[in-house]
């Protein structure tokens, strides 16, 4: 019986190109990453302004049965029904986390011969987005504890500080660590914490909207 990746890799696969002509787009609609992967351009919204609203299904709440079709397969199989049935239907999925592609859970691309191809780029990091987000959340837990190493000016009580450095893997021992041991230059020695990338933007979000309603 052939693995996943084996599978996933004879897959017969369409460029984005082609994919994207069929929903009525063109090359200047598209931010093409690689062959098979792209991103709608910003200016794409402007110009569907005009076009009449489509139907939106929102899958949600739906427990995984023990051979994990959840929420993700089902929606998926609407997306190719709905195909199926000749309608134009686009599906929209949150990229996956790199963190449980390494443990139980496995990645989120599904298995066998049910799968979103490219399964091994979909697993690893995709279009870099996650990375982003990673580099973003550390450069300001970076700056702050810079802030408190260079004197603390604003007297930041390092007991209350919320904000969390993050990683987009599962690494249980870094959920708590002590930071800044070693030499004076190598900062402020207090507790802190390590969250997994997708969990690091809503907490900022959270932080942002108490600050701003002060």
């Amino acid at each position: 019986m052939k693995s996943d990746i084996e599978i996933a890799r004879e897959a017969k696969m369409l460029p984005i190109g082609e994919i994207a002509k069929k929903l009525g787009l063109s090359e200047d609609d598209i931010e093409q990453y690689g062959r098979y992967k792209a991103k709608l351009s910003e200016d794409l919204l402007k110009k569907l302004s005009h076009n009449k609203n489509g139907k939106l299904i929102l899958v949600t709440a739906i427990n995984p049965t023990p051979a994990g079709e959840g929420k993700t397969t089902t929606t998926i199989g609407i997306g190719q029904a709905f195909a199926k049935l000749g309608k134009k239907a686009v599906i929209a999925l949150r990229e996956p986390s790199l963190g449980p592609c390494f443990g139980v859970k496995g990645g989120a691309a599904g298995g066998g011969m049910s799968q979103v191809v490219p399964m091994d780029e979909l697993n690893l990091h995709f279009t870099g987005d996650f990375h982003a987000i990673t580099s973003a959340n550390n450069l300001c837990a970076a700056m702050l504890d810079n802030h408190i190493h260079q004197g603390n000016a604003l007297r930041i009580d390092t007991r209350q500080i919320v904000i969390k450095r993050c990683l987009d893997l599962n690494d249980r021992a870094l959920r708590n660590v002590v930071i800044g041991l070693g030499e004076k230059s190598d900062g402020f020695v207090r507790e802190d914490h390590f969250t997994i990338t997708v969990a690091s933007e809503q907490r900022i979000w959270r932080i942002s909207k108490k600050d701003l309603k002060g």
